[in-house]
């Protein structure tokens, strides 16, 4: 158990499990009529904790944090935080401007949840002092780590990662802009004990290129459907294990990144259509997002059992 619920103390316990396994972001279960279904939820949660994640990250992008009203966040986090027992991180999805944002942080506090991830901000494009006073703002209304998220239109530069490294709960960044030459720059600004990962969508793709400057840990939509692909792909990765990590790549990631370009939203709806695929009940994705077509869905069963069949596992 991580047992010192200080910033530096989840950061260590984060740090612990990213050199262990893929960062794991569940998928959030609906009914078919579109309401929150808590025992699904539970049982997808389990099943993720059981493929031995070096974290778990409920209600964030994978997990539809956009859709939940704050009863079914709570709801989600609770179960989470249940499940996880404490033998692994819990880092719940928080957003929107900050003072919504606390509201969810409040929540996650209530419910036993390790640290946040700070998603993206709504809609409007900010300059570097509103990005950086955003979590200043967080962080003097919760108790709870903060790991910033910069994705979309958020973006730091250097002076700001040293800005918000100087706030004591802020631990850490996720990058999903996969600009590796700011990146470096921002990992060699920040403090040695800054936590960075790869949060690009289908991060496996780029995980290679984040490793050489420094960021080896990176979260994986992929260990929400199918935690032998990977985990195998992190094994051969970490291992050094080049001939695996290429036919990974090449057979069965490089085809579903090119699914998953298709339709806008499909970096959520594939896996929860794939997660379905493979028998758990995760239900559909809300609006606005949508389910695949049935082409695409008949695309994703072939290329899931073919990833599948790589590494030995079953549809």
């Amino acid at each position: 158990m991580g047992g010192d619920p200080t910033p530096q103390g989840v950061a260590r316990w984060l740090r612990e499990g990213m050199a262990r396994g893929v960062l794991s972001f569940p998928l959030t279960a609906f009914h078919d009529d579109g309401s929150l279904d808590p025992e699904g939820f539970r049982a997808h949660v389990a099943a993720r904790l059981a493929a031995a994640p070096g974290a778990v990250f409920p209600a964030c992008g994978t997990g539809e944090f956009f859709s939940l009203d704050e009863e079914e966040y709570r709801r989600v986090v609770a179960i989470a935080v249940e499940e996880a027992g404490g033998h692994v991180p819990v880092v719940a999805g928080a957003g929107y401007g900050w003072a919504q944002a606390a509201r969810f942080a409040r929540i996650a506090e209530e419910e036993g949840a390790d640290a946040l991830l700070v998603l993206p901000h709504y809609l409007v494009a900010a300059p570097q002092d509103g990005l950086a006073a955003q979590l200043e703002h967080l962080a003097a209304r919760t108790r709870l780590p903060l790991v910033a998220y910069q994705r979309g239109q958020v973006a730091y530069t250097v002076a700001s990662v040293r800005r918000i490294a100087r706030i004591p709960n802020v631990i850490g960044l996720k990058d999903g802009h996969s600009d590796l030459d700011r990146l470096q720059r921002l990992t060699l600004a920040a403090p040695e004990d800054f936590l960075f990962f790869n949060g690009a969508a289908t991060a496996e793709i780029q995980a290679r290129a984040y490793a050489a400057v420094g960021v080896p840990a990176y979260s994986s939509a992929v260990h929400a459907f199918a935690p032998e692909i990977a985990d195998a792909f992190f094994t051969a990765l970490r291992g050094g294990d080049h001939s695996t990590t290429e036919k990974l790549l090449r057979d069965f990631y490089v085809p579903f990144v090119e699914l998953r370009d298709r339709v806008p939203g499909y970096a959520v709806s594939l896996v929860k259509a794939a997660a379905r695929l493979r028998g758990e009940r995760v239900g559909p994705v809300r609006a606005p997002l949508a389910d695949p077509s049935p082409a695409d869905l008949a695309a994703l069963k072939a290329l899931l059992a073919a990833g599948l069949d790589l590494v030995g596992a079953s549809l």
